[in-house]
């Protein structure tokens, strides 16, 4: 049975300690209960980790929480070289497990609301025991950068409290919108899942709204209308999306200059691609480049 814990971000979460595990022999999780949470973020290799008698096997790219209070373990050993992130730490407030079907009415009610109401919500991290976020490379940014503070031995010792919670929000933010996809109750939110996929397959290329709709066979304004209604955004802004996306694994993994990255995406004007890229991520792309890698050149 899946599990997620629910729990207020309204005051920062405490962090206590974090870092990059990697294995120098073949290695197996030690028996330990601890009174703090521990988030696991797999990287390469597949862990074998028993939490409270249930046995999960954690495959590269998942994230698993151990819970304070229950028992966990390996059960099989992992290989030379397994890595993986880890971080401890502790919500400032209570906090409540959730089945799945409690889990369906938490992200019912938000999808009901779009729009916050009051500070509970805004305020509110879903996050699933076991799973594998979408966007990894985002949750991936946090790490590195909580790293990074950690070690930079500020005055304000606050900085990495927040930042850890950002994370939990991103892989929070990432839960709600996995869950909202997973259960598909509709033919409507079946189509919209497959011109997702489309989106995805086509994002070198120029996607525009009315390729998909033609691609579809529908009339734009109401395959804009049911993509709006089931995911919350608009095909056009789906699409920027998934090109801003793309965008910061070629900045990040590549040496591409940002024309050339523009063009790779399907985006022939580049001054237009700086202007979307600044829009989602409140910076230019060679700003997002060396807040990533610091010793970039462009």
């Amino acid at each position: 049975m899946n599990q997620y814990i629910k729990a207020s971000v309204e005051q920062p979460i405490n962090f206590y300690s974090g870092g990059q595990f990697v294995a120098s022999e073949t290695w197996t999780h030690m028996k330990r209960n601890m009174d703090m949470f521990v988030l696991i973020i797999n990287l390469n290799q597949t862990l074998y980790i028993e939490q409270n008698g249930k046995q999960f096997t954690v495959q590269p790219g998942e994230i698993l929480f151990l819970i304070p209070g229950q028992l966990h373990v390996g059960f099989a050993d992992s290989p030379i070289g397994t890595s993986y992130y880890w971080f401890h730490f502790t919500f400032s407030s209570p906090y409540s497990l959730l089945t799945r079907t409690m889990m369906d009415s938490e992200v019912k009610s938000l999808r009901s609301n779009m729009i916050p109401v009051d500070n509970e919500t805004c305020a509110t991290v879903l996050l699933p025991i076991h799973a594998k976020p979408i966007e990894a490379e985002r949750i991936h940014i946090l790490c590195k950068q909580l790293f990074d503070v950690t070690k930079a031995n500020y005055y304000n010792t606050l900085h990495a409290h927040y930042l850890a919670t950002s994370l939990l929000i991103e892989i929070s933010e990432q839960t709600i919108y996995h869950h909202k996809t997973i259960s598909l109750e509709t033919a409507a939110e079946r189509k919209v899942e497959m011109i997702k996929e489309w989106i995805r397959v086509h994002v070198f290329k120029k996607v525009t709204v009315s390729a998909v709709a033609e691609e579809f066979q529908y009339n734009s304004d109401y395959l804009s209308r049911i993509f709006k209604q089931t995911t919350g955004y608009s095909i056009q802004e789906y699409i920027h999306l998934m090109k801003i996306s793309k965008a910061k694994e070629l900045l990040m993994n590549t040496n591409e200059t940002v024309k050339g990255i523009a063009i790779t995406l399907g985006l022939t004007d580049e001054k237009y691609f700086m202007r979307l890229f600044k829009k989602y991520e409140k910076m230019t792309p060679t700003e997002f480049r060396k807040s990533v890698l610091p010793n970039a050149d462009e």
